[in-house]
């Protein structure tokens, strides 16, 4: 498959999840962006903002192996990796694979777990194994979380520790849609959409073409500008007065990935500072700490960025 076909293979996942979900381009681009950069996703929304019907919608046009666990403050670290059980018959324990032994998890509302439950997928979201008994178990490629929360509800949650949220390449907001994609919504419940029958939804991808795709957005080209840019970007967060904490190194090696990975589905051979730009929020927005007593004024992190890009020089 020639490097376009394959773009254009996920252009129609984009077209296929349409068939589901209406009004949330944005995210699904979002989620395009960090299967291509081989990252996960952290999608934040209100309830009823079909974050789990994106999620199915996707993994099914991408042809992938999916699993979900929905995280209660009961919910224990081996019901996610998996635990060893006794085999009366062959007189020894064996290890039975949790939901993570998958390519695509849904860890819906992730905030409602306790942290220990939350850190279980640490490893599992940076290398991709998981270790129990003293063994190393790879996971199946390609292998993406796909994290929920509610921004709305805190009663009976648990925030997400920077160590962990920094695991995300991106943090989505799924917003309510526009007046008229809400109306096409209620169009298709009127005439009997199923969200539980994705059978409209098409598999037009595999394991082997979006493997090949990720090649082909890691290979996309990068000037010493650009990259002095990125890094030009990450020294004014740590500046900024009213962060607490800036965008680290790593942060500035995601924010290269989602550039490289958005500038590769749009086309281009080698990122611009358009790419840059447009990917700098949803990869550092959950990255930043916004000060308290600039919080409490109403500063966001989305807003200390935009102010960023806005006093940074872009090169020429």
């Amino acid at each position: 498959m020639t490097e376009n076909e394959l773009r254009e293979t996920m252009h129609r996942v984009r077209t296929e999840i349409g068939h589901a979900v209406i009004g949330q381009d944005g995210a699904v681009t979002g989620l395009l962006v960090a299967l291509l950069a081989r990252g996960h996703v952290l999608l934040e929304g209100v309830p009823g903002v079909a974050k789990t019907l994106l999620v199915r919608a996707f993994s099914r046009a991408l042809g992938l192996d999916t699993r979900r666990v929905q995280f209660t403050p009961d919910l224990m670290p081996g019901d996610v990796t998996g635990s060893l059980v006794y085999d009366a018959r062959a007189g020894a324990f064996e290890f039975r694979e949790g939901p993570v032994f998958t390519q695509i998890l849904l860890a819906d509302e992730i905030n409602r777990t306790p942290p220990k439950t939350q850190s279980a997928l640490l490893e599992a979201m940076a290398e991709r194994q998981v270790s129990a008994d003293g063994v190393t178990r790879a996971l199946p490629t390609p292998f993406l979380v796909a994290a929920t929360q509610n921004p709305v509800e805190h009663e009976g949650t648990y925030d997400l520790p920077e160590a962990q949220l920094d695991r995300f390449l991106l943090k989505l907001t799924v917003a309510v849609p526009e007046r008229e994609p809400e109306i096409q919504v209620l169009r298709r419940h009127a005439d009997g959409f199923d969200p539980l029958d994705l059978s409209a939804v098409a598999t037009v991808a595999d394991a082997a073409s979006i493997r090949a795709a990720q090649e082909a957005a890691a290979s996309v080209d990068v000037a010493d500008d650009v990259l002095a840019y990125i890094v030009d970007l990450a020294r004014a967060t740590r500046q900024a007065p009213s962060v607490e904490l800036g965008a680290s190194p790593r942060a500035a090696t995601a924010l290269l990935a989602t550039a490289k990975a958005w500038a590769w589905l749009s086309g281009y051979p080698a990122i611009t500072p358009d790419h840059v730009q447009t990917m700098i929020v949803p990869t550092w927005r959950h990255r930043l700490q916004v000060r308290p007593e600039a919080a409490i004024e109403g500063v966001t992190a989305d807003a200390v960025l935009g102010a960023v890009v806005q006093q940074t020089r872009v090169p020429l």
